[in-house]
């Protein structure tokens, strides 16, 4: 298991209960949590990747099948303070990511530039949906003064908002 020393950290157990989001990819864990935090780190404080294990030569699964080399075996990232858990399953599967859960993003609002903050959730749009698939263009819908609903080039959907 190869860790990167300034985004790993030693796994402890945990005292309390917890519920955390799990994304899993087929081998494109790693590009899609460093895309993730390249994208939504400047709009969003506390994001971040805090773990990544890569598989390498000597893990049980490489060594059944040499493509699962490089791939995530465990990784992490904070989103706005929230913790996701992503992982490259190394069985394939004929399922993917459904838009019937997405990542909910709500964007600051009432600060001294208004347009700004539209033009935040417009960015993180059509970032996070190129490639992938658009539900609801960036607009004003009556819930919201602006709402986007993407699907990224994995799947993974996002909804965000700016009330």
């Amino acid at each position: 298991m190869s860790q990167d020393p300034a985004n790993s950290r030693t796994p402890t157990t945990p005292t309390q209960p917890s519920a955390t989001p799990f994304l899993m990819f087929q081998g494109a864990g790693r590009e899609a949590i460093e895309f993730y935090v390249a994208t939504l780190a400047p709009h969003l404080p506390d994001t971040a990747i805090t773990r990544l294990d890569l598989r390498t030569a000597e893990s049980p699964e490489v060594q059944q099948n040499a493509a699962l080399d490089g791939t995530v075996q465990h990784g992490e990232l904070t989103v706005a303070g929230t913790v996701f858990r992503v992982f490259d399953s190394p069985a394939p599967h004929a399922f993917t990511f459904t838009p019937a859960i997405s990542i909910f993003v709500e964007l600051p609002a009432g600060g001294d530039d208004p347009q700004a903050e539209l033009d935040r959730v417009d960015a993180l749009a059509e970032a996070l949906g190129a490639g992938g698939q658009v539900f609801m263009p960036p607009n004003g819908y009556g819930f919201s003064r602006r709402f986007a609903w993407v699907a990224d080039r994995w799947g993974v959907t996002w909804q965000l908002n700016c009330a």
